[in-house]
């Protein structure tokens, strides 16, 4: 299967990183051809401007954005990871799909209401979150509810019926081991993909 990982998170030497790599691997080791787009080199605009958006309602396609589509229109799958930054997506992603989810493309409206059009297979999301699983329930945020805005809100939406989602809570608080069996649980989820 082809397969387009998307990464967004500025710092190659973080654990999300670590995190992608792992599962790539694994992808690899299956089998799967892998493509990365990683959202900060070159670092892609989030911001969907006025004129912008003006020009996508006259069906209009900014060429930045027809080069993400055409990652899109690749793969079979999409697999994004990130960490979770104010219970959400960090900026540069959230524009991605602001600007590359266009209507006609990813999602479009008729007499039945919305209807997805990407023909992905299947999708992942892993997110990494400085809180344990406790704390972030105390704050309302269950792994479904962080997990949503990306797996329900833009995947799910755009007509990837097939994803699944993980949160990896108090990642900067877990001792170098349990990095290692996280980073080898990943690969292994890359090999199952």
């Amino acid at each position: 299967m082809r397969v387009l990982t998307v990464i967004a998170h500025p710092n190659r030497a973080s654990f999300n990183y670590a995190i992608l790599e792992r599962f790539e691997i694994g992808l690899r080791a299956a089998g799967h051809e892998v493509r990365r787009r990683d959202l900060h080199a070159p670092l892609f605009d989030p911001l969907l401007s006025g004129d912008e958006l003006a020009d996508l309602q006259r069906g209009e396609v900014a060429p930045a954005v027809r080069e993400e589509q055409a990652l899109l229109e690749w793969a079979e799958a999409l697999v994004f990871v990130y960490p979770l930054w104010w219970l959400d997506r960090p900026a540069v992603l959230k524009g991605w799909c602001d600007r590359v989810f266009t209507h006609g493309f990813a999602f479009a409206y008729d007499e039945n209401g919305v209807r997805g059009l990407l023909p992905h297979r299947k999708g992942l999301v892993l997110i990494t979150a400085g809180g344990s699983e406790e704390e972030m329930e105390l704050m309302g945020a269950d792994s479904a509810s962080i997990l949503f805005p990306m797996v329900g809100g833009s995947l799910r939406f755009c007509g990837v019926e097939e994803v699944t989602g993980r949160v990896f809570h108090a990642v900067g608080s877990i001792s170098d081991e349990a990095r290692a069996e996280l980073l080898d649980e990943v690969e292994e989820m890359g090999e199952a993909f």
